[in-house]
């Protein structure tokens, strides 16, 4: 159980811990029953993630809840760039662009472990390009642009490259129109466990955090927001809380409604898509922006270890937002958009796995979503609730810092943000070059859990088996499903081959022959029975049969 929170945590408590910090769901569940509240936090995407930090970090009694598991929406669904955004300059979105850079800088320095520098190539072709020779010199401009408003604090300047220099980081590029390539620096990370370790450091410092557990009504006292009546393995639980935040992303418009019978829908949902096909296919060494013939946006193609990611569409979207998959036809647009730029013939039997995702964007109804801005916006309700939309991953922290301004203002309360340099979980300490030097399991549990990664190498080191792989040709260990049991709050299969792990993205079909064993997994940690690890199985299967079914029958998603 973890204890109640000091009223004003030290900034480094969660970074220096010397023991794992273990989540009991049960002793979770009675204190978001038993205590009172200065904030509840709805939706633990990262946003939520974030205000629930902030929160905690500056004294408040804070709590988080998720209907379905952290980053289930569109955070763990999002093109994994942690970036300014070129486009924004494009768009002539600067100071976007400008606070974008500072936030990126300050991820890297709180969470060195998650956030990696990565290079961005633009191939300049004499056709068919993103654009030509004749164009690359004022798109170089933009260039110049982002790294003066704060591009330069990653360390690099962008860069012409030759056309050697240009295929030797990617060697199946076409050629034929090859004319040079210019090359700039963003960062990439793991959103999933993103946003998993900011909840998991708000829990360090003391919030009460809770996963699988839906908001079916707020509750109210004098016509005012004063809480949540929620259900949570069946149970139902009354939170009260002093101030009320709705995080919920593509799900807003929802939760208002429930504290304003008068609420008209703010969010339009734009649909986003990636599909992974292995590296050996493609064999890029960086990220590569390509044309899709015939659309405005431009794709990227990312290496991830073994695989490269490639996407992303931007559409709207009018379906269920709780049943978001890639279609057949936005898969067929990235292949051609590949096809066109690699050689080689990639095709559907090549995808070995796909994600779909909403952004919660802002903002009128008409024209393009690819035309409209990623501002975020913040209100206060006339029953007194905080809502929270739009913005970007990139600007998570701010947001959440600015959505706390507003709490503390209904609270009459005083208290500058201190997430600005607070460590996450794993941060402190980090030596990326001892880590990348280090090989095998242990780099790549520093990859992915940081200083942290020592809690679950003594799992291995207490049991050998469990260094097992779990899953067929990821590197990814038995060892981290238990510990995602004990200390992550995962409840089902799913949440642990699709957002613990990224097995279900990068491997689709060896994460279905492993979930039996992940199952039993669980159902040992957990005290599950036989039939709740059926259950859990099950499900798993039927989601990745339906995924696969949208994916390459063409089924309506």
């Amino acid at each position: 159980m973890i204890t109640m929170p000091a009223r004003k945590p030290r900034r480094d408590a969660a970074a220096t811990r010397r023991t794992p910090l273990l989540l009991d769901r049960a002793a979770l569940k009675r204190r978001l029953a038993d205590d009172m509240y200065d904030v509840l936090v709805v939706g633990g995407g990262v946003t939520g993630a974030y205000t629930v930090l902030d929160a905690v970090s500056r004294g408040l009694r804070a709590a988080l809840i998720e209907k379905d598991d952290f980053a289930s929406g569109t955070s763990s669904k999002s093109s994994k760039m942690v970036h300014g955004g070129l486009r924004y300059i494009e768009q002539g979105n600067v100071n976007l662009v400008r606070h974008s850079l500072l936030e990126r800088h300050r991820f890297r320095k709180n969470a060195p472990h998650l956030v990696h520098r990565l290079p961005f190539l633009f191939p300049v072709l004499e056709k068919e390009g993103v654009f030509d020779a004749r164009l690359a010199k004022g798109f170089e401009g933009l260039l110049w642009t982002y790294d003066l408003v704060g591009g330069w604090r990653i360390g690099k300047l962008h860069q012409r490259l030759t056309v050697p220099e240009v295929l030797a980081q990617a060697p199946t590029l076409r050629a034929e129109n090859l004319r040079g390539g210019l090359m700039y620096f963003d960062a990439r990370t793991d959103d999933a466990r993103l946003v998993l370790t900011i909840v998991r450091t708000a829990a360090a410092l003391g919030a009460t955090v809770l996963n699988g557990a839906r908001a079916e009504g707020l509750l109210t006292r004098r016509g005012q927001v004063s809480g949540a009546r929620v259900s949570a393995d069946g149970d139902t639980i009354d939170i009260r809380a002093r101030v009320v935040v709705n995080a919920t992303g593509v799900w807003t418009d929802e939760l208002d409604a429930k504290a304003d019978d008068g609420h008209r829908p703010q969010v339009r949902p734009a649909k986003g898509v990636h599909i992974v096909v292995p590296w050996e296919k493609v064999r890029i060494n960086c990220t590569v922006t390509v044309p899709i013939p015939g659309r405005a946006r431009r794709a990227t193609c990312t290496r991830w270890g073994n695989n490269v990611v490639l996407g992303t569409t931007d559409e709207d979207y009018q379906g269920s937002p709780d049943d978001v998959h890639c279609t057949r036809e936005e898969m067929d647009f990235l292949l051609e958009g590949a096809n066109t730029a690699f050689e080689g013939k990639l095709t559907p039997d090549d995808v070995v796995g796909s994600i779909g995702g909403l952004r919660p964007l802002v903002g009128g109804k008409e024209g393009a979503t690819l035309d409209m801005r990623r501002d975020h916006r913040i209100t206060i309700g006339r029953t007194g609730m905080v809502t929270v939309t739009g913005g970007k991953l990139t600007t998570s922290r701010h947001m959440g810092e600015l959505v706390v301004d507003k709490v503390m203002t209904l609270l009459g309360r005083k208290g500058k943000s201190r997430t600005t340099g607070l460590p996450l979980l794993g941060g402190a300490g980090y030596d990326s070059e001892a880590v990348a030097a280090s090989g095998g399991i242990a780099a790549h549990l520093g990859e992915r859990f940081g200083t942290e990664a020592r809690f679950v190498g003594d799992l291995i080191q207490d049991d050998p088996s469990l260094a097992e792989p779990i899953v067929v040709g990821l590197p990814y260990t038995k060892a981290e499903v238990v510990y995602a049991a004990r200390a992550e709050l995962a409840r089902s299969v799913d949440d642990v081959l699709t957002r613990r792990t990224r097995a279900r993205l990068f491997a689709r079909d060896a994460s279905v022959a492993a979930a039996e064993a992940v199952g039993a997994i669980l159902g040992q940690e957990l005290n599950l029975t036989d039939a709740e690890v059926e259950r859990s199985v099950a499900e798993y299967l039927a989601a990745v049969r339906h995924e696969k079914s949208v994916l390459l029958e063409g089924a309506a998603a």
